[in-house]
């Protein structure tokens, strides 16, 4: 297949690279700074600025699919700077591929677009879940700090332009992903684990609000099965079967690497430390309940839908120049 990455040079974008590219398919990146293919990239890079027609478009002519992972990280402080450029940076990448896609002679059969879990509302300890059929979107939730509700629009704002041009020839999905959890250096299980081998891995905040999250095997399983199923279409889920308070996350991650005890982490210490660390407490402390209700009844099966199996497959394969640490 000809796969069109745009966004594809972060670690979600070089996961997918990577596995296409052993598998035989054509990839090409689009990225603000491109690079030359080599013995570990070995795909092509082209550049785009995710708001102007470009080069880039003769890589979605003729294409089969394409999945734009673009959007400014969302590891900062929320000042008004970053926010205009987590917001623009999504919509305006969306926007354009979508006039793209809708005018090319041969548009890609299928576009999977990055979106968010967060996009529903914080799962209180005795709340349902929330999957695409009955799940509930948040906003303006009474006492929700304004972080929470700006990343919830920034989610409804994605999906909204995902959604505004139709591309009759095109079939689209919106990847709802919960964090995804793959042995790389500086991805989220890496900052997880680290923490927790130095003994900062206990509980954050009250520990009830819910951890959703995806073994990177399974991401590229459900995209590969996403691309297979042209009778799929609209948002998806793509987070494990079975969240956990972070109470028990936590547990079992130090459980996985060995250490026994992890210093708890009040609210107020969270809100304090994030501010140091340049980001914001909501990325812990909003509850994520989130399951896959539509991959699973579309057949899909989990092979790590479990966070205990999981989390002890990544520290195994966690990379030996850490460990040493």
């Amino acid at each position: 297949m000809r796969i069109v990455i745009p966004g594809g040079s972060g670690q979600i974008g070089q996961i997918l690279a990577r596995h296409f590219a052993a598998k035989g398919d054509h990839v090409t990146v689009l990225s603000r700074t491109p690079t030359q293919p080599s013995a570990n990239q070995p795909w092509q890079t082209l550049h785009w600025d995710a708001i102007h027609e470009g080069l880039w478009t003769a890589a979605l002519e003729g294409s089969d699919v394409c999945i734009n992972l673009t959007g400014r990280s969302v590891n900062c402080r929320y000042n008004a700077t970053n926010r205009a450029a987590i917001l623009n940076s999504r919509v305006d990448s969306t926007r354009i591929l979508g006039h793209v896609i809708a005018s090319l002679a041969n548009p890609p059969a299928v576009w999977l677009n990055a979106s968010t879990a967060t996009i529903y509302r914080h799962a209180l300890p005795n709340d349902p879940p929330n999957d695409e059929l009955t799940g509930v979107l948040g906003g303006n939730e009474p006492g929700a700090p304004d972080t929470w509700n700006f990343s919830i629009a920034i989610a409804k704002a994605w999906e909204s332009a995902f959604n505004e041009t139709p591309t009759p020839r095109t079939r689209k999905v919106a990847l709802r992903s919960a964090m995804t959890f793959s042995p790389d250096p500086g991805g989220v299980f890496d900052v997880f684990l680290s923490l927790a081998r130095r003994g900062l891995g206990g509980t954050v905040g009250p520990g009830t609000q819910y951890v959703s999250w995806i073994h990177e095997t399974d991401f590229i399983r459900a995209i590969d099965f996403l691309i297979e199923r042209p009778d799929i279409t609209g948002p998806i889920n793509l987070a494990a079967p079975n969240p956990l308070p972070n109470r028990d996350f936590q547990r079992i991650l130090r459980q996985a690497c060995g250490m026994r005890l992890g210093l708890p982490a009040a609210s107020w210490m969270v809100e304090i430390g994030t501010f140091f660390m340049r980001t914001e407490s909501e990325l812990v402390l909003k509850s994520r309940r989130v399951i896959p209700t539509r991959l699973v009844d579309a057949g899909f099966e989990f092979t790590h839908p479990t966070w205990p199996e999981a989390a002890a497959d990544l520290v195994t394969r966690w990379p030996a120049s850490k460990r040493r640490r």
